[in-house]
């Protein structure tokens, strides 16, 4: 979304100016988690019918004392100029902006049961030969898919799962011209 993306950027650059990147970082990661926890909110926001300072009102109740000052005044300017609406978009397009501006990949692993240790430190190196800057690893189960894991970086994905190659197999049988039809 553009516009989200625009005031991600101009939320980052003055983050950058008055030295208060990591502060507003983990302040739009709030936002985020509240948004992302709370689909009302996010209505809330998007409603036409509640008005503008209303929902300066429960931004303050929500967010007051918890996130910076700075980050407060933007939430403000953007309920002013009735963008709120955007506000979980924006939060999204900081995150990724973020990690743009610090060089960090991100990394999604998905495996059918909690990786230990030893296997989050061999994805991470393994990986990390391949990128610049730092990664951030992202963990996620999926009993469906049986053993294995599925590695998803910079859009590549990497499907290493039993579920795959039982699915593989399945294909390969069903499109066997050599095997007569039993039904």
């Amino acid at each position: 979304m553009i516009v989200a993306s625009r005031y991600a950027k101009s939320l980052i650059d003055l983050a950058v100016e008055t030295k208060q990147l990591e502060e507003v970082r983990a302040d739009m990661k709030l936002i985020k988690e509240v948004c992302r926890d709370n689909r009302e909110f996010v209505m809330l926001l998007e409603s036409p019918v509640v008005k503008t300072d209303k929902k300066m009102y429960i931004f303050n109740e929500i967010f007051n004392g918890k996130i910076s000052a700075t980050t407060m005044t933007f939430l403000k300017m953007i309920a002013t100029k009735r963008r709120e609406g955007y506000i979980d978009n924006i939060a999204y397009a900081f995150d990724e902006q973020y990690k743009t501006y610090k060089n960090i990949t991100t990394v999604e692993v998905i495996s059918a049961t909690p990786l230990d240790a030893a296997n989050k430190d061999q994805i991470l190196a393994l990986v990390s030969k391949s990128v610049t800057g730092s990664v951030e690893l992202i963990e996620k189960t999926d009993k469906s898919l049986i053993g294995g894991f599925v590695l998803t970086v910079n859009g590549q994905r990497i499907d290493t799962s039993v579920k795959r190659k039982l699915n593989d197999l399945r294909k390969n049988f069903s499109g066997n011209a050599y095997l007569p039809d039993l039904n």
